[in-house]
């Protein structure tokens, strides 16, 4: 396990102590309200750094208990409480891991839930079956972050897999961390759906958007919408396929099209559709301003060979690839079960390398 000095001082806890010490000064100012807005924004950071500070207090004390277990276990020849402190330090680097993770994502809406959306390629049942296989794969995921996940809408392919879904993973750093996903993946296999038996490439799209909170302003009028009711498909009782309960909204100078079907309630599902535009409208004003992002969810049609950022090879040979980071898997079942951060890591540590070189460039 990395010394803990040596992690002190990666995550400057001592410095995030004296910023606690100044801002609990600053607060205690008598005019600390007369600028509601500064206030809120000064609270949350204080929120912001005692978490991080308490988190840390918290996994150091684990450490200590886990050293005075250690020594016991060797004096009395407890085979027993060793193995308890395999399983605290196993904990421990898992938190620790964690941790260091959440200081790459520094950008404002990294904290935030995410929503995701995942669309198959051409191929019909082929690509629609791979595009349920990436939906278990982030479900797995999510299940492993304690993450909280809620379908929005999906539509089922004609025999097999999916055409498309959308969901939201609700958890500090959802989005932080399922950013990286965004993007062309491609599945190479033996199909299961050929009868002679042969090899398919399969392409699905995977597009990862911040969920908008209350305190982002998306100035959505009225004029702009086209909202249309449809009778939900699929499974659901009598009242959901009888009823037009489905809605979908077109933001029309955009072009953008949302539909939630999931809830029995026309009313419900018209509220999370409009957070789902909300969401999509101020992640595409982001990608604009920030100029950093690839906009391919604007053209469903490139979801084809040389756009992928990840391939998952399951014939002739077995392994995982990311052509953005050159990360390798062998063990796909693995991957293909949840198991993805090696890939989020990789990716969160590349970009945080870019933004560094650019400010160094500027300088």
């Amino acid at each position: 396990m990395k010394s803990f000095h040596f992690l002190e001082s990666i995550f400057d806890i001592e410095g995030k102590k004296r910023q606690l010490a100044e801002l609990d000064v600053f607060i205690s100012r008598d005019d600390f309200w007369q600028d509601v807005t500064k206030a809120r924004e000064i609270l949350k950071k204080k929120a912001d750094l005692a978490e991080v500070v308490e988190k840390w207090v918290s996994l150091r004390r684990e450490a200590d208990d886990s050293l005075v277990l250690l020594e016991l276990a060797e004096e009395e020849n407890d085979e027993e409480t060793l193995q308890e402190v395999v399983q605290k330090v196993g904990r421990l680097k898992r938190d620790i891991r964690m941790l260091e993770l959440e200081q790459l994502m520094r950008d404002e809406q990294d904290v935030l839930n995410a929503i995701v959306s995942i669309h198959a390629g051409a191929g019909g049942t082929e690509a629609q079956d791979w595009a349920e296989m990436l939906l278990r794969m982030y479900l797995r995921w999510s299940e492993r972050k304690g993450f909280k996940v809620e379908m929005v809408d999906m539509l089922p392919g004609e025999e097999a897999g999916i055409k498309s879904v959308t969901f939201t993973v609700a958890g500090k750093y959802a989005y932080g961390f399922l950013k990286s996903e965004s993007g062309i993946h491609r599945l190479v296999r033996i199909s299961p759906f050929d009868a002679s038996g042969r090899r398919h490439t399969s392409f699905a799209a995977v597009f990862v958007y911040p969920e908008v909170n209350d305190e982002i302003v998306i100035d959505i009028k009225p004029s702009d919408l086209r909202i249309e009711t449809f009778r939900a498909s699929g499974a659901g009782g009598q009242h959901v396929n009888k009823t037009s309960s489905a809605v979908r909204i077109t933001h029309i100078p955009t072009g953008i099209v949302v539909s939630c079907q999931n809830e029995k309630s026309q009313h419900r599902n018209r509220e999370i559709a409009m957070k789902i535009l909300r969401s999509r409208l101020y992640e595409r004003e982001l990608r604009k301003r920030q100029e950093k992002f690839q906009e391919i969810h604007d053209n469903l049609d490139d979801i084809s060979w040389g756009n992928q950022i990840r391939s998952y090879i399951l014939q002739p040979y077995r392994l995982v690839k990311d052509h953005r980071t050159n990360v390798e898997k062998g063990d796909v079942d693995s991957v293909l079960d949840g198991e993805i951060d090696a890939f989020i890591e990789a990716f969160l540590l590349k970009q945080l390398q870019e933004k560094e070189s650019a400010k160094v460039a500027v300088s």
